[in-house]
């Protein structure tokens, strides 16, 4: 019997991109670019670059291996000033656009948050400081057992001091931002992480280091479990032309089960997605009804070269997802929360929308992002084909690469992240599975008959 690789698995050694063949089904949906040796490739109409003729993406969209690790931070400087923030796509005819030069501080800035969990948190509709103050030194513990050997315990136990003593000073503040409905809940949520944080700082005069990890993780998921009680409802009206898709109004959790081949180290992984529909409904909303649909049970990794993984090209002509009661391909729009504003922005990129230095909610931070891809000429193209970004983010700092504000993200993966690298095309997606927040799907086609 094959093994399934539980949520803490880790593979043992890391496997080469494979490269697509000439016989691998991809038709105009774009997907993310990568560095080459050979230097940076374009993609869109509006695109800043001029590919080759053989770029390989002009042919089935071959991909190339390729690893940010083997990047200088020279040539992800030179990105940025030189394309600024260019749309994605693979043309032939790309029109030359105005180049859009970021300030430099943005490229060099403090490193990024990459943790999914921390970005999930942040993304949340709240406004409480009070338990963000609390959030932040249990996180910087992570930064803490960067260093070595026991002396890391002296700064772990600054930070959990910090956040002891801030829950103390704000809980009465943190209690009175809990939604009324999830008041009980919260409170309780809260006194664990107070009892969690007492035996955090009996971990730390034990000087059991291997026991710190565990028990921040265990208390970060306190602290995001307040948070989720602060909401109170569904933040804002979806415009009404989208009303009647399925929409994600709150989160979602869904297992992807693959089973990997020709590796003797994988055979099976679990990967846990979370899916943020505050941020993203309607784009999430289309996903969780194909997951009901088992649309993607028995699907094939369609792209894996290092850089992204892909699937949801279905089988035949159509590019996307053939909704049964109309017979034409379900498309949704393109979908963007900016930091600041309440509702998403749709139809447009944000680069199209002149907001260039705009920061979006979901980022492209986290190894593993999840974000629908589309096609490269028409922003509302999105319908079943999604990606995973692999990407190191200290190269391509959120909002000064080349993704933020064009792809739609809602997702990340939280659990077996590391291991989508190991995932090879011909991988297959045995099912993937809605775990929680199933209830905050509505209009569901998938109940539809016909």
């Amino acid at each position: 019997m094959a093994a399934i690789i539980p949520c803490h698995c880790f593979a043992s050694a890391a496997t080469t991109p494979t490269l697509f063949n000439s016989n691998t089904r991809f038709k105009r949906l774009t997907y993310p670019i990568s560095l080459t040796n050979a230097g940076l490739r374009g993609f869109n109409n509006r695109c800043s670059y001029q590919p080759p003729q053989h770029s390989e993406f002009q042919n089935k969209h071959e991909g190339r291996s390729f690893s940010f690790k083997n990047c200088a931070i020279s040539i992800a400087l030179a990105v940025g000033l030189i394309t600024g923030v260019p749309t994605l796509g693979w043309p032939t005819n790309a029109n030359a656009a105005n180049p859009v030069l970021p300030e430099l501080s943005v490229l060099i800035s403090g490193p990024p948050i990459k943790d999914p969990g921390a970005l999930l948190r942040y993304a949340l509709p709240i406004d409480n400081k009070a338990i963000r103050e609390v959030q932040k030194p249990l996180e910087d513990i992570t930064e803490s057992l960067k260093i070595a050997g026991v002396k890391a315990l002296d700064s772990v136990e600054r930070n959990v001091r910090q956040a002891s003593r801030t829950l103390k000073q704000g809980k009465t503040l943190i209690v009175s931002g809990l939604a009324e409905s999830k008041k009980e809940h919260g409170v309780e949520l809260l006194n664990k992480l107070e009892a969690g944080m007492d035996e955090l700082e009996l971990i730390i005069q034990d000087r059991n280091r291997d026991a710190v990890a565990p028990k921040q993780k265990e208390l970060l998921q306190y602290v995001g479990g307040v948070e989720e009680d602060m909401v109170d409802g569904f933040p804002y009206q979806v415009p009404e032309e989208y009303q009647n898709m399925p929409l994600l109004k709150g989160r979602a959790a869904v297992d992807m089960k693959v089973k990997v081949k020709d590796n003797p180290n994988l055979d099976e992984c679990v990967f846990h997605i979370v899916l943020d529909g505050y941020n993203a409904p309607v784009t999430a909303g289309n996903f969780v009804d194909l997951v009901e649909r088992h649309f993607y049970d028995g699907m094939e990794i369609q792209r894996a070269d290092g850089f992204v993984v892909q699937t949801g090209d279905p089988e035949g002509p159509a590019e996307g997802f053939i909704d049964p009661s109309t017979e034409k391909t379900r498309t949704i729009p393109l979908e963007i929360m900016v930091v600041g504003e309440k509702a998403p922005v749709y139809g447009a990129t944000l680069e199209e929308l002149g907001l260039y230095k705009a920061q979006t909610k979901l980022p492209f931070n986290a190894f593993g992002t999840m974000a629908m891809a589309r096609d490269e000429f028409e922003d509302n193209s999105g319908s079943s084909q999604v990606f995973w970004l692999l990407k190191e983010s200290e190269l391509t700092p959120s909002n000064a690469n080349i993704l933020d504000g064009r792809y739609a993200v809602f997702g990340y993966v939280t659990e077996n992240e590391d291991i989508l690298a190991d995932l090879k095309v011909g991988d297959v997606i045995e099912s993937i599975q809605v775990v929680s927040g199933l209830d905050n799907l509505v209009n569901p086609s998938y109940k539809i008959a016909g």
